[in-house]
């Protein structure tokens, strides 16, 4: 069967929602650099409230960067982040909006609300690095790699170890790299449309 004009093939589709699941465990297989940066410039192009771009991303792939993280981590998380290729921190920049006349330059008084609020320009730059981190994972998924995002841990104590100043501050994390199968349980249920959707 033929895609629609401007719509991927089924089997893309497959790649990157029907089949793609959250890993636990992986395959012992490195990932490169030069994939991170394809990766980066796949999920730079995410929208994002006045082009802000507030994630920052920190790929940690050597032992002795992921021996910092560990502590902050809950204990069933602690082995999946020591055995995979890469643990990504998904994080914002509190002052995002000092970059707005680089991304924003139409609208050069753009910053202006943002640094007469600083809950403002936290809760955009709290939603907007949500989205971008989930287009880093359909990014990741469409280059090969597979992800294993993860919420349990201690924030302060990321930032702390890795934000001191408290300008960036993590949202999440995702590991990054190839999954081994056999460490996935079966896919648990999701909720019908019927009750999480409404049409008005």
């Amino acid at each position: 069967m033929t895609a629609a004009p401007n719509r991927v093939a089924d089997d893309a589709l497959d790649l990157l929602f029907r089949h793609a699941r959250s890993h636990n465990a992986w395959l012992p297989r490195a990932v490169d650099d030069a994939l991170l940066v394809q990766l980066y410039q796949l999920a730079k192009l995410c929208p994002t409230s006045v082009n802000g771009c507030p994630a920052r991303f920190l790929f940690l792939r050597t032992d002795e960067a992921k021996a910092r993280l560990l502590p902050a981590l809950s204990p069933g998380n602690v082995e999946k982040v020591r055995s995979a290729p890469v643990a990504a921190v998904i994080a914002y920049d509190t002052r995002f909006h000092e970059h707005l006349p680089q991304l924003f330059p139409h609208s050069p008084g753009a910053g202006a609300m943002f640094e007469a609020s600083a809950a403002l320009a936290e809760a955009t730059a709290f939603r907007n690095s949500s989205l971008q981190g989930a287009w880093l994972m359909l990014a990741a998924r469409a280059l090969g790699l597979d992800c294993g995002p993860l919420s349990g841990f201690d924030a302060a104590a990321v930032n702390r170890e890795f934000f001191p100043d408290g300008r960036i501050k993590v949202n999440f994390l995702s590991n990054l790299g190839y999954g081994d199968p056999a460490g996935l349980f079966p896919r648990s249920p999701r909720l019908d449309i019927s009750q999480a959707c409404t049409f008005l």
